[in-house]
């Protein structure tokens, strides 16, 4: 228990978080998240922003997700235009066993995140 107690997630992490209660067409129920913000943050404010992810395949076509392929040829599919925050302690977040995106991908998801609402230039 005390491994638990000091975990926290860290940018580029993937994390298990209950996204529910959800409204209109968030997700909704535990999805895994990439975390955005960095472990200061998170653990300082107990918030952790981030992107949605999903296996659903009729994001193939879906100009805002971002497509990568997990261990063992798994597909998954990051939101880049659901950004969110969470109390992740709140919601019982815990690590995902993939435990990071390859960082390439962590770029792509931040660079298409930044196309909608223009943070950096």
């Amino acid at each position: 228990m005390a491994g638990r107690l000091s975990w926290s997630p860290s940018r580029g992490d993937m994390i298990w978080i209950d996204c529910s209660p959800q409204v209109g067409r968030e997700m909704k129920d535990v999805h895994p998240l990439l975390v955005l913000s960095p472990r200061e943050f998170n653990v300082r404010t107990g918030i952790v922003i981030g992107l949605p992810m999903t296996t659903a395949r009729y994001n193939e076509t879906n100009p805002f997700a971002i497509r990568f392929v997990g261990p063992k040829g798994a597909v998954s599919y990051i939101l880049g235009h659901q950004p969110k925050s969470f109390d992740w302690r709140a919601r019982a977040a815990k690590p995902h066993p993939w435990k990071q995106v390859p960082e390439d991908t962590f770029g792509l998801a931040c660079e298409t995140l930044n196309q909608i609402i223009l943070i950096g230039s």
